[in-house]
């Protein structure tokens, strides 16, 4: 296993410039790279029900958790809720437009399963009003020429269904999921061609079960967060086999999942513990998911089922904390995918870091510590620098580790601030998509990588989870102040627009010029410049100062 992984550190290293420094820029490995992408390549951009539709009560909705969580004091930055967001439950026309006006033709947005079935079993359901909404909505993009994209799950659970089986921690649930998924293909199936079952289960368990800093506020990562990740899988394997069964001949349309992950980079990656940590952290975050559906042999990572049955053997406990699937359950778990749908935002340089007597649960069980390097710039996000290099690194992992799939970004952005005045002349967003895009486009180009779309988060600033409208994501700016919410576009969705019309960087196009003429900006290229500069500086001060004290 130590020879497999020095083996694709040495690999990863090798196609994409290993570095010490992980700050400094290195040529080889972030130099500008021109050129298409491969004709029929999708360009799309995202938003999720929840953090824009608004019309929280409206027309027969029920509650849902995000509802309840942020209606509690103390749960969100400045007491915001999602209650009118940007009013896309009455301006979606609008929105269209907005999409078109970039020049795309693929929409992700996802469905609120309490718009459809409000209390979240069939038998509350549905809702007409909700159905309308949507088929409104799907209908208004088909007339454009916009290929919707559908998550079924981002984050909104029927609070019903929180209150009746305790939200994700109970297998109930995975039918209620499985009835309303069935319903979803039956309805809008005939103009969806591609389907996303959950939307990064990884936050949902730990985040909301774990953490308690999302929506529904569990604080038990020791077991709910391990809980939440078994029953998803199940309910994902479901829904997909409902509709590879019932739908897909007279559909034709692709259903997966999308999962999250940064990349993880050794500290040191000629120290082996170093690279195995990297590794661990990798399969405790994206592995925990992928594995079970992509690997050949399916199930959890072995070296999470390892770690966590020493770990709980440690406590004093006969079983693993880690939920056991039967071979009946791998069986009909695995495969269940027809691609790969992938959200990355940044990356983490890790360090073996094994801490007697901490306290059991997710965070402490992968054994590591985190870093950043001091040279990487931060968006608003505090979690979110910008390390572009580690995309192209994350999807050559997924290449080599999962069958070499077909990927989907379904999710890649940056965020600002929420300030006055706004940020329209967003040139930190436009830097991170530059770079960010042709770090796809290397992989694809070079390592071979199968990446079949790119997905911009987002389309117009929103509601930003529990950081409220404090941050800023969008290609639109949206003026909260303004009861008609307003959106008008910023300088990052006029270059996104020019990055799509020329299908990537073709040499002699203007989009490919204004990159190459921001690249080394973009890239820290002139940021370590000015550090050499003032060292240089320095250095004639410090002689000068010692001529000074010899005369």
């Amino acid at each position: 296993m130590l020879i497999l992984l020095m083996t694709t550190s040495l690999f990863l290293g090798l196609v994409c410039g290993a570095q010490y420094d992980y700050g400094a820029y290195d040529h080889n490995r972030d130099a500008f790279r021109p050129g298409r992408f491969p004709d029929g390549f999708i360009w799309s951009t995202a938003t999720a029900s929840y953090q824009i539709e608004g019309g929280w009560d409206a027309d027969g909705k029920g509650e849902s958790i995000w509802d309840r969580f942020s209606h509690t004091p103390g749960k969100v930055d400045r007491g915001d809720t999602g209650d009118v967001a940007c009013d896309s439950y009455n301006k979606y026309r609008e929105d269209v437009q907005l999409i078109t006006g970039m020049g795309l033709r693929y929409y992700r947005f996802s469905l609120s399963w309490t718009r459809i079935f409000p209390d979240g079993t069939s038998t509350s359901g549905p809702n007409q009003a909700g159905v309308d909404y949507y088929n409104n909505l799907i209908n208004e993009l088909v007339r454009n020429g916009v290929t919707p994209m559908v998550t079924l799950y981002h984050w909104d659970l029927p609070q019903n269904v929180q209150d009746t089986y305790g939200g994700w921690v109970s297998e109930g649930v995975v039918q209620h999921y499985n009835d309303y998924a069935t319903f979803a293909f039956q309805t809008f199936g005939d103009r969806v061609r591609y389907w996303l079952t959950f939307n990064e289960p990884w936050a949902v368990c730990y985040v909301g079960y774990g953490l308690g800093m999302h929506a529904p506020g569990i604080q038990d990562e020791r077991n709910s967060t391990y809980l939440c990740a078994h029953n998803i899988l199940k309910a994902h394997a479901g829904a997909w086999h409902t509709y590879d069964r019932n739908f897909r001949a007279d559909q034709s349309g692709q259903v997966s999942i999308t999962l999250n992950s940064d990349w993880a980079e050794p500290r040191d990656p000629d120290r082996a513990a170093d690279v195995m940590a990297a590794d661990r952290f990798l399969q405790f975050y994206l592995g925990w998911f992928a594995n079970p559906i992509y690997s050949e042999t399916g199930d959890y990572p072995a070296v999470m089922k390892e770690t966590m049955l020493a770990k709980s053997q440690a406590e004093g406990l006969r079983e693993s904390r880690l939920p056991q699937f039967t071979q009946e359950e791998v069986n009909f778990i695995r495969g269940t995918s027809d691609f790969f749908g992938l959200n990355h935002y940044t990356t983490r340089i890790i360090e073996d870091n094994v801490v007697v007597g901490a306290a059991p649960g997710y965070t402490n069980d992968r054994d590591v510590a985190q870093y950043t390097a001091p040279e990487w710039t931060r968006a608003q996000s505090q979690w979110l620098y910008e390390v572009p290099w580690g995309l192209r690194r994350l999807l050559n992992f997924i290449k080599l580790n999962y069958g070499d799939p077909e990927v989907l970004v379904t999710e890649n952005g940056r965020s600002d601030g929420d300030v006055t005045p706004p940020v329209m002349q967003d040139r930190n967003r436009i830097c991170y998509y530059i770079t960010y895009i042709d770090e796809v486009l290397k992989a694809i180009s070079e390592d071979g990588v199968k990446v079949r779309a790119y997905t911009a988060w987002s389309l117009m600033d929103n509601f930003e989870w529990a950081r409220g409208y404090t941050e800023r994501f969008g290609l639109h700016y949206v003026d909260f102040n303004d009861p008609n919410r307003p959106r008008t576009a910023k300088q990052s969705a006029g270059v996104y627009r020019d990055i799509v019309a020329n299908n990537g960087f073709p040499e002699g196009a203007d989009v490919t010029r204004l990159a190459g003429n921001m690249w080394r900006g973009c890239r820290g290229a002139a940021v370590t410049t000015s550090a050499n500069i003032a060292l240089l500086v320095l250095s004639f001060i410090m002689a000068g100062i010692y001529g000074l004290i010899k005369m």
